[in-house]
């Protein structure tokens, strides 16, 4: 439980944004970030449900559908919550903060990266639980990206940690419980 009126929360994010944004400015780190946010745009995520595919055949096909419907549920979900709370990106509202990329779109919460990356690994790893030492990382550096970047605010990462966290877990919920979809 936090002590910490709301605002001093406002006020730890915008902090822990800024320190984390100016990690890009060392060498390698920008190129480190940047790979890592460009590969959580989609390009991973596809190329493992190909993989699994191509590795697994039909059982890699159920795996990879599964994924690609939750991607899909997860993609208007924080469609509709961005245009709901247009939250504005931390480099649009503190000039300290720098975009060190570019943004695929005009606002910040949820980060739409973090949850796909969040829930993308709970239903992989529900299907290859072997791919943990792989994907825990990776969606880990996904979702640090995004601060470091300047993209999102830390809360912002963590509500999508926590929408993300929900939605896969509910698909695979729904894949025990209603008949066809297992």
């Amino acid at each position: 439980m936090s002590t910490l009126p709301s605002h001093s929360r406002f006020a730890a994010d915008r902090l822990l944004c800024l320190r984390t944004n100016a990690w890009c400015a060392r060498n390698g780190v920008l190129k480190v970030f940047a790979t890592v946010s460009r590969l959580g745009d989609g390009v991973a995520w596809y190329v493992l449900m190909a993989a699994m595919v191509l590795v697994d055949g039909m059982d890699g096909l159920r795996a990879s559908a599964h994924m690609a419907a939750t991607g899909a549920i997860a993609l208007l979900l924080y469609k509709a919550l961005k245009r709901w709370t247009r939250r504005p990106r931390p480099f649009a509202a503190d000039v300290r903060i720098r975009a060190w990329i570019a943004p695929l779109d005009e606002f910040s919460f949820p980060s739409g990266h973090t949850l796909h990356a969040v829930s993308f690994t709970i239903v992989a790893l529900a299907h290859y639980p072997q791919l943990a030492w792989l994907l825990v990382p990776f969606t880990a550096m996904v979702a640090l990206s995004r601060v470091v970047l300047g993209l999102h605010w830390p809360s912002d990462v963590l509500a999508a940690t926590v929408i993300g966290t929900v939605l896969g877990g509910s698909t695979l919920w729904l894949g025990q419980h209603l008949p066809g979809l297992s």
